[in-house]
């Protein structure tokens, strides 16, 4: 994609009632920034015409102060996006990235669970990412306090691969005390985020950046988990994104864990080693999924 195409994409993105999941769709379909564009506003001429010369100027100013930053811009139409979340309907038009991306990321399971956990559930956490990036398994999680903390956490001690999907801006951190561990991860694993640079966390970034952690990784592991939580939104999501979803035995405590047991693709597990038993049998599944 040229930078023409980049800076117009940014513009599109940027303007008033645009919906990004439609952009996606047109993007998909037209195959080019500037057949999509110049149909969703046919009226208009392409939206290299209608963004007007002063929107595509800033959009290329800042796309040039992102990537001295460090933040790359990747779209749909771009052989980088993600395989595993580009099968998956709620996939964004761009996704940010700090950092490097892996093609073992598409064997990644994602460890969450609650912003307030037991010391029983930080060492399952821990206990859980470490064994996966032992294995050879990249971690992927929020980056949210409490659960994605310790996990993402343990993967980096452990030597293993870590990737955090945030729910603001890639330029900014929450929470706040996250800031090295963001800092860190970008320098040796990959931070993600579907939202413009700048933007702050919302009660709706945070479902949007469930929905991308479901749809990035191979499947999800749930540690600690109310009924009402991001976490079992994930569980769910992972479902309709055809993930495996594996609970921590711990939660059937819950209602709608116990729910969620007898349901088709959920394993309940207890250690590491569960969940990598269970990985390898989808492994068996299919001949495109290997680990180091």
């Amino acid at each position: 994609m040229t930078r023409e195409e980049q800076a117009a994409l940014v513009a599109w993105l940027r303007g008033p009632g645009v919906i990004w999941s439609a952009v996606t769709e047109q993007l998909e379909e037209c195959g080019s920034v500037q057949k999509a564009a110049a149909e969703q506003a046919p009226a208009q001429g392409s939206l290299f015409e209608a963004a007007g010369n002063d929107g595509l100027d800033e959009a290329a100013r800042n796309l040039e102060r992102w990537e001295r930053a460090g933040i790359r811009m990747v779209c749909v139409l771009d052989a980088e996006y993600p395989s595993n979340l580009r099968m998956v309907h709620q996939h964004p038009p761009v996704l940010f990235m700090r950092g490097t991306a892996d093609e073992r990321d598409a064997t990644s399971v994602a460890v969450v669970g609650t912003r307030q956990p037991t010391p029983r559930g930080i060492d399952q956490a821990t206990e859980l990412a470490a064994g996966l990036a032992a294995n050879g398994v990249p971690v992927i999680s929020g980056l949210a306090a409490g659960i994605d903390t310790a996990a993402l956490t343990a993967a980096l001690t452990a030597g293993g691969r870590a990737v955090a999907v945030i729910g603001t801006g890639i330029d900014r951190v929450y929470p706040p005390q996250n800031a090295g561990l963001q800092e860190q991860i970008a320098a040796n694993g990959l931070v993600i985020s579907q939202f413009l640079p700048g933007s702050p966390p919302t009660k709706a970034s945070f479902p949007m950046r469930n929905a991308v952690m479901s749809g990035y990784a191979l499947a999800t592991v749930v540690v600690e988990a109310a009924g009402r939580s991001g976490s079992r939104m994930q569980a769910r999501l992972a479902l309709q994104h055809g993930r495996h979803v594996f609970l921590m035995r711990s939660l059937l405590e819950h209602e709608w864990a116990r729910d969620y047991a007898e349901r088709p693709g959920v394993t309940l597990v207890e250690t590491a080693d569960d969940v990598f038993s269970g990985l390898q049998r989808l492994a068996s599944e299919s001949t495109d999924l290997i680990w180091a």
